[in-house]
């Protein structure tokens, strides 16, 4: 083993096996969903800038979630599709490992991010009266600080494990970008302790946090199910309904991903699951916030018609 390890310069992304005709299909196909998940979430940014009833704590922390789609699609889209349009599909040793450690800070963020919007709702419906102190913008700050310290140390730390093995023989990576798990299958040395700390990051930032959003929304349900008022209650719904949209989707693919035996899903099944929630989830997330969402909605009318009224 020793007389085969290298220095790694560069790894192929194999993407895809797909036909010429078919790679360009989804090339366009791609493009538009990227364009779609800038557009939405830049929306969905610009929105909450210009309305100032927007300024509240649960609109600040869907700013944070969508920064982090962007980021996180922006991530890895991009070279998936140029991938798609070249014969040479290959990525440098650092561009590689840095956009496993940015996808991975990225990902870890975004659940933490989701357990702090699932607290926001839980404290506005089942205690109301404390929300202002409770929900301060410090708080709110040092929530969202927290998400994104969390997320980027796990990352690191994922990062660093894996800049400690050797590589050797294959530098083909069975992938459309530079996944954790596929960078990690060509490691010529045992592997058995990143698995663990995958596992073990897995329980805490995937388990764990599903289980405070569960139990948050477990209270929020039986407290909007005693709210007299049918305005309220209907407006209760429709915040917590989207929101737990997000939330099924993300944790539902992630946790699949990462926790469910390897041999319930084959490579090429794992790259779709991949594709789910590094484009489909970004940009789905503002398309069920500004459907499901009363108030994004009047503030996007509300934004119109101030454009018209120039």
């Amino acid at each position: 083993m020793t007389e085969n390890q290298t220095w790694v310069t560069e790894f192929t992304l194999l993407g895809f096996s797909l036909t010429p005709r078919m790679q360009m299909l989804l090339f366009v196909l791609f493009s538009l969903f990227y364009a779609f998940t800038l557009l939405g979430n830049g929306v969905i940014l610009g929105l909450i800038w210009l309305d100032s009833r927007l300024h509240t704590p649960m609109y600040f922390f869907l700013s944070h979630l969508a920064i982090v789609d962007i980021s996180y699609a922006s991530n890895n889209v991009p070279k998936m599709l140029a991938n798609l349009l070249s014969k040479k599909k290959t990525i440098s040793f650092v561009p590689c490992i840095i956009q496993t450690f940015l996808y991975m800070a990225f990902a870890h963020t975004e659940c933490l991010i989701l357990v702090m919007m699932s607290y926001d709702r839980y404290v506005a419906i089942c205690r109301p009266l404390q929300y202002s102190v409770i929900m301060s913008w410090r708080v709110c700050t040092v929530l969202a600080v927290t998400s994104w310290a969390c997320g980027s140390f796990l990352a690191l730390v994922h990062v660093i494990l894996i800049l400690k093995l050797p590589f050797c023989g294959s530098h083909e990576i069975n992938h459309f970008f530079c996944e954790l798990l596929s960078v990690l299958k060509l490691v010529c040395a045992d592997t058995r302790l990143n698995l663990v700390v995958i596992f073990a990051a897995s329980v805490f930032i995937l388990v764990g946090p599903l289980c405070l959003v569960l139990v948050s929304y477990t209270r929020i349900l039986v407290a909007i199910l005693g709210i007299q008022s049918g305005e309220g209650r209907r407006k209760a719904f429709s915040t917590c309904s989207s929101h737990l949209c997000v939330v099924g989707l993300f944790f539902g693919s992630a946790i699949v991903m990462y926790m469910a035996p390897k041999s319930h899903h084959p490579e090429e099944q794992q790259k779709i699951l991949s594709l789910f929630y590094s484009l489909f989830n970004p940009m789905l997330n503002p398309l069920i916030y500004s459907l499901r969402n009363v108030d994004v909605k009047g503030a996007l009318r509300r934004v119109l018609w101030k454009q018209r009224s120039r």
